[in-house]
């Protein structure tokens, strides 16, 4: 009985309370329990909540941390410290529509002791409203692997994507094998496997922690990416022990589409003629992220009327590489910064003369403009001797493996023979 009436209390204090946003009816509260009395010795969110009412719900629209505290009788005094200490732990201007929060209060006190809110499915952050300490956790978490196979039928993107893999493991397989093969020219057959590892809370899947194994054939010639540590640093090599690893990322923009490629003779769409077209033209949505494909230092970040928004950076004595018509320059990049590969240095846009949202990307050799794609970029050390029957027993182990990977029935038979006859090299 004190429980329904414990409830009832709740309820009548958050239509009367003016601080509830909107002035909400208890049917427009998403609480999904009132008052649930815990097992003994139970926890939650590392709590020891035995003898605590427990209360969930979710984020009302424009609702902020007053109008879910002050319901169940937290002083505003309490809110308004609570608010200014957890800036350097959780912003609670940031509290968003939508996300999960949980209240435990003591069985005998209608004033609420904990405020637990879910920023995304794997954190929480615990607000204790008796000794105003304020911390950030991860719920519990399931690693699992992951063994993916297909053929391509369309395109890699699309076809992977129809097997569930993240566009994260998507766009770092593409990076693989970028100075490999080419990407924009696959053909239909072409097969591809990749392990990888799911990181799960709650059973669900709330990330990845990058590729473990993966493998391609394109026009039936294969293609493999073996993890092997070398000089403390762990990368990723062939079968003949080359490493994949190259000084520069294949593409300044994850996996998309090359609209238009170096010619000395391209018809300029905006001036209307001939005129060489030294850059390789990237397609990508407005906003999408440009990195830089190597190590370097900007050496010029800002406007012309030709080139739009663009970053230029140095990267040795020989190379130099160019990001045009960016919607804007990243923050923070200016002139004598230094920049590693892969960070994002600006926008995909379309100022300066441009039809359309893309990224134009040049590249010098010995001052000279070069066409990107022709260009041979010499890879990291290959395996030492010293390694090499270390490597080769980690080549044996992931040939095995590759091979275990199903297609489906009928296809995985031609595969399998193909991933696992040694190349002459071996």
């Amino acid at each position: 009985m004190a429980l329904i009436l414990f409830a009832v209390a709740i309820a009548t204090f958050q239509i009367l309370s003016s601080e509830v946003a909107d002035t909400d009816s208890i049917e427009d509260q998403p609480l999904d329990s009132l008052a649930l009395e815990a097992d003994p010795q139970t926890y939650l969110y590392g709590i020891n909540v035995t003898g605590l009412n427990i209360v969930e719900g979710t984020v009302n629209k424009n609702q902020t941390l007053a109008s879910i505290l002050s319901p169940f009788n937290v002083p505003y005094q309490i809110i308004d410290e609570i608010a200014k200490k957890s800036r350097e732990v959780f912003d609670v201007r940031w509290i968003a529509a939508n996300k999960k929060f949980t209240i435990l209060t003591p069985a005998d006190s209608a004033q609420a002791q904990f405020f637990i809110y879910e920023p995304n499915p794997a954190e929480y952050v615990v607000f204790n409203l008796d000794s105003l300490e304020i911390y950030k956790a991860e719920k519990p978490a399931e690693f699992r692997t992951k063994e993916i196979g297909g053929i391509i039928d369309r395109s890699l993107y699309v076809d992977m994507d129809e097997k569930d893999v993240s566009i994260q493991i998507i766009n770092k397989f593409a990076d693989l094998f970028g100075w490999s093969v080419d990407f924009q020219a696959l053909q239909k057959g072409d097969v591809y496997k990749v392990v990888y590892q799911e990181k799960v809370v709650d059973g669900q899947v709330v990330g990845v922690s990058g590729i473990q194994l993966a493998y391609f054939e394109h026009k039936r010639k294969p293609y493999h990416a073996i993890p092997f540590e070398q000089n403390g640093e762990l990368n990723f090599f062939d079968q003949d022990g080359n490493s994949l690893k190259k000084a520069f990322l294949r593409d300044p923009l994850e996996y998309t589409r090359i609209s238009s490629r170096y010619n000395l003779k391209r018809f300029h769409p905006v001036q209307k003629r001939y005129k060489p077209h030294l850059g390789t033209d990237y397609a990508a949505r407005t906003g999408t992220e440009i990195r830089t494909v190597g190590d370097g230092t900007v050496v010029e970040a800002r406007y012309t009327s030709a080139n739009g928004n663009y970053v230029k950076i140095k990267h040795n004595g020989t190379y130099t590489t160019q990001y045009l018509h960016m919607s804007k320059i990243g923050k923070g990049i200016k002139p004598g910064v230094r920049v590693q590969q892969g960070q994002v240095i600006g926008y995909v846009g379309s100022t300066g003369l441009a039809t359309g949202p893309h990224l134009c990307f040049r590249f010098w050799k010995n001052g000279k403009q070069e066409d990107w794609l022709k260009e041979e970029i010499p890879p990291s050390e290959p395996i030492s001797e010293a390694n090499r029957m270390a490597f080769e027993s980690k080549k044996m182990e992931s040939l095995s493996l590759l091979a275990a990977i199903k297609i489906s029935d009928s296809e995985n038979l031609a595969v399998k023979n193909s991933i696992s006859a040694p190349t002459k090299s071996e």
